[in-house]
């Protein structure tokens, strides 16, 4: 059984994680939103499973519902914001040469976090 990872914006469990690819769960809780960030060695794809996502990428917004996917290149700025009343629930697929939570470039963050 894989650990959820509480954050203050939701949280995520790791359902996968590989030498070739990591796979979470993202919960982000009404009204919040996740980092504007980019990663240098990951690219992203993000499935939405609940609810409706604001993506930003690149400063465009973006708005996708349930059944919808969204590729997020490596380096390419990027946050997903719930603005709905109910949890928006996504499944995030990462790929490319490393996975760790320490290739997080924050650009912008709502909780004061580096």
């Amino acid at each position: 059984m894989s650990l959820v990872e509480e954050r203050p914006w939701g949280n995520y469990t790791v359902l996968l994680d590989t030498p070739y690819t990591k796979v979470k769960q993202i919960v982000v809780k009404p009204g919040q939103r996740l980092s504007y960030q980019y990663h240098d060695k990951r690219a992203e794809s993000w499935t939405i499973v609940h609810g409706i996502a604001l993506i930003t990428i690149d400063d465009t917004d973006i708005e996708i519902g349930a059944g919808n996917s969204f590729f997020i290149p490596e380096k390419s700025k990027h946050r997903v914001a719930n603005m709905t009343d109910d949890n928006l629930i996504l499944i995030e697929v990462q790929t490319g040469e490393y996975f760790g939570e320490d290739d997080i470039v924050r650009i912008e963050d709502d909780y004061s976090r580096e």
